[in-house]
């Protein structure tokens, strides 16, 4: 195969995404006929519910069609300022919000307009796949902060004040947190925008597991805690998980305008408008009641309590308890195996498809995701058990 050494030298670092290639393997088995059991989703396993897609069929039939101012059509932006108050306590008007193409888009973009070459931004650790991919992009240099299971794998103020130089442009937060569920409460999250005021560092927090948290836990805003941090402070947001609408691709941001005008001449000559019959379903999704992601919460807290139950009973597999989202970070070290060829064995020898962790950065974990029907994790857990046990 001929290579073109003329790409761009900044492309040869990044990593494909673990997620999509073990999904993507899991994929091609089951079109081979493989009675194959996904537990490597990172999307809720309901159908995106019909009163969105009637405003979708609608806005087809009534030529809402063309394009769309940039940032997104004002009906979209007023109510996405309406969710911010009532939801989080924030106050943003529609000239502080940019909708894009998924909430993955609303941070690259956001990264885009905050980096130079060789600014620095801290990612705790374990993190989402794609954070220091998109810091590469943008030649930026990632600082991991590594967090330990025993403090639910949350950064606390020592460690993060350790890892501040003066190259440190942002902090990313993610709560609740892919891939390990932890949810950072108010008073912890006071003490990191703290530092970061003091510091004057942005913070990209990525709530888009908002409307998933369990055991009566309550979501908190960062930029909800003083006038200081929420100018420092780009809330990312969307309707993927919480309206299970992860194919329609709308995500949006909040921020000071100053930003927002940046990232809005960005998306000019990028993207240009997200979806126009994606957004008119997005509006039906915020103007609805918080029914379905109520219900939706509800259904993933009962799977995520049997698959704990299920773990307790395997040998070699440990696991802190998720506050949020829909998976759970499973240290695997004591199987003696690394995370890929846990993950690749599991999948080859028994037809079960989870995430291995070194995409996440611990390759002594895997992730495994429970949005799916509890019949589907009893077939998965029984078989992970019975592979697990023999090795």
């Amino acid at each position: 195969m001929l290579i073109d050494t003329r790409l761009a030298e900044r492309l040869k670092n990044i990593h494909p995404s673990s997620t999509l290639t073990i999904t993507s393997k899991a994929k091609k088995l089951k079109s081979e006929g493989r009675d194959v059991v996904n537990l490597a989703a990172g999307e809720p396993d309901m159908d995106t519910p019909d009163f969105i897609k009637e405003a979708a069929i609608t806005a087809i039939k009534s030529g809402f069609t063309k394009y769309t101012p940039t940032a997104g059509i004002p009906e979209l932006k007023n109510l996405i300022c309406e969710k911010f108050k009532k939801d989080n306590s924030l106050v943003y008007g529609p000239g502080q919000v940019v909708v894009s193409c998924g909430a993955k888009h609303s941070i690259f973009n956001a990264l885009a307009a905050l980096l130079n070459k060789a600014d620095e931004v801290l990612i705790p650790s374990p993190y989402w796949v794609s954070y220091p991919e998109m810091v590469r992009v943008f030649e930026g240099v990632t600082r991991f902060i590594k967090t330990a299971p025993e403090n639910n794998f949350k950064i606390n103020p020592d460690d993060l004040h350790k890892h501040i130089t003066k190259k440190t442009k942002a902090l990313i937060l993610n709560s609740p947190s892919n891939p390990t569920g932890c949810v950072y409460n108010e008073g912890e999250l006071k003490q990191i925008a703290k530092i970061c005021v003091e510091k004057k560092i942005f913070v990209i927090s990525d709530e888009i597991y908002e409307k998933i948290i369990y055991d009566g836990l309550k979501h908190t805003s960062l930029a909800s805690l003083g006038k200081d941090i929420y100018d420092l402070t780009i809330t990312v947001n969307g309707l993927s998980k919480s309206y299970s609408m992860t194919g329609w691709r709308i995500g949006y941001m909040a921020a000071a305008e100053y930003i927002i005008e940046a990232i809005s001449k960005l998306q000019d000559h990028s993207t240009s408008n997200p979806n126009s019959i994606a957004q008119k379903a997005a509006v039906a999704a915020l103007n609805s009641s918080e029914d379905f992601s109520s219900s939706m919460c509800q259904a993933f807290q009962k799977r995520r309590d049997y698959t704990v139950e299920r773990l307790k009973g395997i040998k070699n597999m440990s696991f802190v308890l998720p506050q949020g989202a829909f998976y759970i970070f499973c240290r695997i070290k004591d199987t003696k195996l690394d995370s890929l060829s846990f993950a690749n064995r599991l999948l080859d020898e028994t037809s079960v498809a989870v995430i291995p962790g070194d995409g996440f950065g611990r390759d002594d974990y895997v992730r495994i995701s429970f949005a799916t029907s509890i019949e589907e994790l009893k077939k998965g857990m029984d078989r992970i058990e019975e592979w697990v046990n023999k090795l």
